[in-house]
């Protein structure tokens, strides 16, 4: 209602609106995302407070709590930006060169785009069914599912299921549910005797339903910390992702440089005639 007040009264005393439409829309993940904190490490998005490093995302910045919600927010707002999971990037917004590099896996791969974070997984369970899923996603079977969605797959091992029957809870990172879905679909095909069942969240949240024995495998689409490595919990990378910066899909924007995502997002930055 208030900016609706505003470009009214822009209208009113002769000005264009227009003017207004410069200002950026940073949008962010929630805390306790895995995509949020990769994020904040790989373009340090960061203050210093005492003898430690805090993230410094902007408050003006939206926050949203799920990839689907980010990518739908950007692609309805002109002057939005945003970040997601490469994997997830699809064709209703634009995903921008970071120092003139294009996001892609091949890119990754050959290590000239450098915006990536692992994919982890971390298991509170050790039986013959949950042992059998990570193999499974170790394995080659598992390889062609993991590069078809757009993900690095980094293992190659050969696998035959045992077919041990049960029901796993897997819980964790909305960015990596999509790919747990299609791991899920894969792994039923070898072994028709297992139930996954999959809570979507976010990492931290997967980390902590691991620890209390909630659930068997959580997805943590962030690097581990400290307390989490401590915890007692086994730890398996499940893929390399790239990160995608995002604008909407009528921003002129096609390339920019770490330094001005990271002033976008700690609020240095807040119009697109200032971006490099």
């Amino acid at each position: 209602m208030f900016k609706k007040y505003l470009v009214a009264l822009f209208v009113l005393c002769g000005l264009s609106s227009s003017l207004m439409a410069e200002n950026i829309y940073p949008i962010s993940r929630e805390m306790g995302s895995g995509t949020r904190g990769a994020f904040v490490d790989i373009f340090d998005v960061k203050k210093q407070i005492g003898n430690k490093k805090i993230d410094a995302t902007s408050k003006k910045a939206e926050v949203t709590n799920s990839t689907g919600v980010m990518i739908t927010t950007v692609a309805n707002s002109k002057n939005a930006i945003g970040y997601i999971s490469l994997g997830s990037l699809n064709d209703t917004v634009k995903a921008v060169k970071i120092d003139g590099v294009t996001p892609s896996v091949e890119n990754v791969n050959n290590k000239s785009y450098t915006v990536f974070r692992p994919f982890n997984l971390a298991v509170s369970s050790n039986n013959e069914l949950v042992n059998d899923f990570l193999a499974y996603i170790g394995s080659n079977l598992s390889k062609n599912i993991i590069q078809k969605a757009g993900y690095i797959a980094i293992y190659d091992n050969e696998f035959s299921s045992a077919k041990p029957s049960g029901k796993i809870v897997v819980a964790g990172s909305s960015s990596i549910t999509p790919l747990m879905e299609k791991l899920k679909e894969g792994y039923k095909l070898v072994n028709p005797n297992a139930t996954i069942e999959i809570q979507q969240s976010d990492s931290t949240t997967g980390i902590n339903s691991a620890i209390e024995k909630i659930a068997d495998i959580a997805m943590v689409s962030r690097e581990f910390k400290d307390n989490e490595l401590k915890s007692g919990l086994k730890t398996q990378i499940l893929a390399l992702d790239g990160l995608a910066v995002i604008v909407n899909k009528e921003n002129s924007i096609n390339s920019l440089s770490k330094e001005s995502v990271k002033k976008i997002f700690t609020g240095e930055i807040t119009d697109w005639n200032r971006v490099k």
